[in-house]
């Protein structure tokens, strides 16, 4: 019997691998629709996240469910979760070993799901599937990778919100690339 999006994020909290964080309040596994024809992968939970164990909620979750609203998306119909599941310390970016140890939980998430598109928010969680990309370079174009759960997965590379609330000037390019999800 195929793996649940449920079971996996009890297993996500049961996990050993919070250990390595002494002081991180909870891990986050993720949420949303169960059935998801999209998954939204951020690089690991924040502040906020991490007081809340939900992702993508303080002033960049903010910014992604109005950049969605404004594709035309609703939020509660998506997955999103992150590559790494617990807020590295200082808020500081993943490192490579920390993203190794969590690859395995996205991974069967993403064969649970099925996604029909993933949606990559910055160059952490976009390495993962494109590893040799420039954000930059390949934001807002639709890449065609080796899939997990299917011949050719699509993975869309997008800005992650902080981006938006730190160069305002940035958010029209934001917007018109997450519209480009559900032409895709």
């Amino acid at each position: 019997m195929p793996e649940t999006l449920q079971q996996i994020a009890e297993e996500i909290l049961a996990s050993d691998l919070k250990d390595m964080y002494p002081n991180i309040t909870n891990v986050v596994p993720g949420e949303g629709s169960n059935t998801a024809e999209i998954m939204i992968i951020g690089e690991a939970p924040g502040k906020q996240e991490d007081l809340e164990g939900r992702p993508f909620i303080g002033r960049s979750g903010k910014l992604l469910t109005k950049m969605l609203e404004e594709a035309g998306l609703d939020r509660e119909e998506i997955f999103i979760t992150n590559s790494v599941k617990i807020r590295p310390p200082e808020n500081r970016d993943p490192t490579s070993k920390e993203k190794d140890l969590w690859f395995p939980f996205l991974k069967r998430q993403i064969i649970a799901l099925k996604p029909k598109i993933i949606a990559t928010l910055g160059r952490h969680s976009m390495n993962e599937f494109l590893p040799d990309a420039t954000i930059s370079v390949v934001h807002g174009q639709p890449q065609k990778v080796g899939g997990l759960w299917h011949e050719h997965q699509i993975v869309l590379p997008l800005y992650h919100p902080a981006v938006g609330l730190y160069n305002p000037s940035q958010k029209e390019v934001m917007i018109a690339d997450f519209k480009k999800i559900p032409e895709i």
